[in-house]
């Protein structure tokens, strides 16, 4: 699946949930799919006017002026229902902390700690969030919320999963045994001065 094509899924499923502007649309994806899905904000736009001009979406009368609302039209119904029973684009694992470790030897297993108690620290920080989040589907239960709650859940494992890691991680570190940097060795002392070589005779 091309790139576009997600994002033409990405817009089409948020405004499926219900009509929106450009701008609340960009905030839905990233507030409801930013734990599991990233999109260019500067895609959005582009793909709201093709997606209009292809009549899969409609405006809709502004509510204050400057600010279109779009609405997904049964065109545009039909073409989400496609692109999601397409099969999933497999993910290249791009993975920065990983990266490093791997050839943490370089960094010295102090710098491979620290990258490993950041990468806890967000996991925890994302694990909160989530759980929030969780909370308030949970509380106001509306059509979409068994499968957002599934999205959540997703999350929620990775996070635990990560801290897990994190644990075992740190214990590792702590066995590898740094080499004791050796002091370099002293200068020789310079003698307090030195004698004038002895003048040579000139040739006979």
């Amino acid at each position: 699946m091309a790139s576009s094509d997600q994002t033409q899924m990405a817009v089409l499923g948020g405004l499926s949930i219900a009509p929106m502007t450009g701008y609340a649309l960009r905030e839905q994806i990233r507030d409801a799919l930013g734990h599991f899905w990233a999109e260019s904000f500067g895609q959005i736009y582009p793909a709201l006017a093709a997606l209009e001009a292809d009549g899969m979406i409609e405006r809709q009368s502004a509510l204050r002026a400057g600010s279109s609302t779009f609405a997904l039209t049964p065109r545009g119904s039909a073409r989400l229902h496609d692109l999601l029973a397409e099969a999933p684009q497999a993910a290249k694992p791009r993975n920065g902390v990983l990266l490093r470790l791997f050839f943490g030897r370089q960094l010295g297993a102090e710098a491979c700690r620290r990258l490993v108690t950041d990468a806890q620290a967000t996991a925890a920080l994302e694990l909160a969030e989530l759980q929030t989040i969780r909370h308030e589907v949970q509380a106001d239960p509306g059509p979409d919320a068994p499968y957002v709650l599934l999205t959540v859940l997703a999350g929620e494992h990775s996070a635990r999963a990560t801290l897990d890691w994190a644990q075992e991680a740190l214990a590792v570190l702590d066995g590898i045994a740094e080499p004791v940097p050796q002091p370099e060795p002293a200068p020789e002392p310079k003698p307090a001065f030195e004698p004038e070589p002895a003048p040579q005779s000139a040739p006979r």
